[in-house]
C-alpha cells in the first residue's frame, strides 16, 4: 500500500510529530507482520525518530542543530537555504519501520518527526507499507 501524507509546516524549523498519522496508514494498509517505509521527496526537509514525551528534545534538536549549521554562514548556493539542505542531510530522508501486531514496533517514548528546515511550505511524506 502506497499513501501520501501532505503536511503544511508553519514555521522555518519545526519537527511535525507524524506517529499516529503513520499508525493509522498502517491499519489501513491491513498488514500484520512487515515494513513502513517513510520517504521525504524534498532536500530542505527529513525524517526522524527520537523522543515524543518531553517536547523540549525536540526544541533542543532544532537548536543544536542550528548552532552547528547555521542560517547565516558564508554558503554559496544561490537560493540561500544551504542551511536547510545541510540539515535534511544530517537527519535523512527516509526511515524503514517494522511493523508487528499490525503496528509499529516503537519504542516507549519514540515518535517519528517530520522535519521541516526551509519552511513555512505544503510538503508530502511518501508512506510504503510492506
Amino acid at each position: 500500500m502506497l499513501k501520501t501524507l501532505n503536511i503544511k509546516s508553519r514555521a522555518k524549523t519545526e519537527f511535525i510529530d507524524i506517529t499516529e498519522d503513520l499508525q493509522q496508514i498502517v491499519r489501513e494498509s491491513e498488514t500484520i507482520s512487515g515494513l513502513c517505509v517513510v520517504y521525504v521527496p524534498h532536500t530542505t526537509a527529513g525524517v526522524t525518530v527520537n523522543e515524543g514525551a518531553d517536547p523540549s528534545v525536540k526544541r533542543d534538536i532544532i537548536s543544536s542543530l542550528s548552532r552547528i549549521v547555521p542560517f547565516d554562514a558564508d554558503y554559496k548556493h544561490m537560493e540561500g537555504n544551504s542551511a536547510a539542505h545541510i540539515k535534511s542531510t544530517l537527519t535523512g530522508v527516509s526511515l524503514t519501520l517494522i511493523v508487528e501486531d499490525g503496528k509499529l514496533e516503537l519504542g516507549t517514548w519514540q515518535s517519528v518527526y517530520f522535519c521541516e528546515y526551509d519552511g513555512p511550505r505544503h510538503r508530502r511524506v511518501i508512506v510504503k507499507t510492506i
